[in-house]
């Protein structure tokens, strides 16, 4: 008892239950009202009418035949549902069978007495004729509360099995609500429990229920790989950190206790410092990095001409590319356009250009093309150069990750995994391929409404 009065779930079943039970009850007094309303009605219209007939025999025939009338109507009892009354100037019963008192003119609610059954409630209309007499037609209103009560009846045999039917069927839904929570909250209670790989469960309905333990599993798998980021980038960050800061240290100690003139001192230290400057643009991608995966950055996103932006930027790079013994070719659709951050963009088609100069040998004719459908850009960085094993593509967009090829070469290996996650800020992502030969790297970016 204790659960189903702390249960959201079965006070939402209930809540759901009560208030059908409501609309039934006004629903039934709608009918009820309705229903004798009208019946009054075409009971007053008879009753009229029956009156005026009355009165046109009176008038054409005089009181005698308004009395046979009378007579003769109340004689078939069995098809007449009327009661008859004429009363003198004085107010006695000069004719007819209703037994009552003379009402005023007009309608009203009347007893009358029944010689069967008593005191009895009627609807009867009273109207003056010439000579000072009064006709009173009426209508015995038992028939008509007997449907009254009918009606009642079956509303309220209605009213309790919809509360029946309520009562279950809420303990019922409650009851799989309940469970389909629980089996949630279990699994919730299991991951907190130190269980990562537990997924909440997803039926075959696709319901509610379903999208919920969808997203809940995303944004479990989404947590999962942060985690597995933290994880790596704590551990690379140490690896990668631990060479040059015992190297460091080395070189500081080792000027300390050397005793060398000041000439080998300051060049001692011009090393150091510029060693400390390159530990500290490790720490300043790496947080950057962290910023762009954080996605408060998409509060600034705006529309860009991706084509003017790739122009500028073939345009400004194509001579320091031509310096270094290699050549650029662009190949830029106009009028692309993309929804995000200008510099964000530009930051990743740098780092794209500086990877395949940096690590292609000159001679290397490197491309920088975008080209867009309906819904996507393409945006794709590819050269001619030695490119990479098909085995280390999924390798080289994780951080810290350099390959042998790569060791001679200045970097700490956040490149593109910068480039990765600004993809996946503006709702793209990263793809490598083979530029046979060489290495083609496509960022996808959903292109900007038109």
């Amino acid at each position: 008892m204790g659960k189903l009065a702390t249960s959201a779930a079965y006070r939402i079943a209930f809540t759901y239950s009560l208030a059908l039970a409501l609309a039934i009850i006004a629903l039934g007094m709608a009918v009820y009202f309705a229903a004798d309303a009208d019946f009054r009605s075409q009971q007053d219209a008879a009753i009229a009418e029956e009156s005026a007939a009355l009165v046109r025999d009176f008038r054409e025939e005089g009181v005698e035949e308004l009395v046979r009338e009378m007579a003769a109507r109340e004689a078939v009892s069995s098809t007449n549902a009327f009661g008859y009354a004429l009363f003198d100037r004085s107010g006695k019963r000069v004719a007819g069978a209703l037994d009552t008192p003379q009402p005023p003119p007009g309608w009203h609610d009347i007893s009358f007495l029944d010689p069967q059954e008593g005191p009895d409630p009627a609807r009867a209309f009273a109207r003056d004729l010439p000579n000072g007499l009064r006709l009173v037609v009426a209508v015995d209103t038992e028939a008509l509360e007997r449907i009254d009560g009918t009606i009642l009846g079956l509303f309220s045999g209605a009213f309790l099995f919809v509360i029946l039917v309520g009562i279950v069927g809420a303990l019922i839904l409650g009851s799989y609500l309940r469970r389909r929570l629980d089996r949630i909250s279990g699994t919730a209670r299991a991951i907190m429990s130190g269980d990562l790989e537990r997924r909440m469960p997803v039926g075959a309905r696709g319901d509610e229920f379903d999208d919920l333990a969808l997203t809940l599993n995303a944004m479990l798998d989404r947590i999962e790989q942060l985690m597995d980021n933290l994880r790596q980038v704590s551990s690379d960050v140490a690896h990668d950190l631990r060479t040059p800061l015992a190297r460091l240290r080395n070189q500081l100690a080792g000027t300390l206790d050397g005793g060398g003139d000041a000439a080998t001192t300051r060049a001692a230290l011009e090393r150091a410092i510029d060693q400390s400057d390159d530990l500290l643009s490790l720490f300043a991608a790496i947080l950057r990095i962290s910023e762009v995966e954080a996605g408060a950055l998409a509060r600034t996103f705006a529309p860009i001409d991706l084509s003017d932006l790739l122009t500028d930027l073939c345009d400004s790079y194509a001579p320091a590319i031509s310096d270094g013994g290699r050549s650029l070719g662009c190949e830029i659709d106009p009028g692309i356009g993309v929804h995000g951050d200008r510099e964000l963009i530009a930051q990743a088609v740098i780092n794209l250009l500086d990877n395949a100069q940096r690590h292609t040998p000159p001679g290397t004719h490197i491309v920088l093309a975008v080209d867009a459908n309906e819904d996507t850009v393409r945006l794709s960085v590819a050269d001619d150069g030695p490119g990479v094993a098909r085995a280390d593509w999924p390798r080289i967009v994780r951080r810290f990750t350099r390959l042998d090829s790569s060791r001679t070469t200045p970097g700490h290996g956040l490149g593109l995994s910068l480039v990765a996650a600004i993809a996946a800020a503006h709702g793209g992502d990263v793809v490598i391929g083979d530029n046979a030969p060489g290495l083609r790297v496509t960022m996808t970016l959903p292109r900007a409404p038109r």
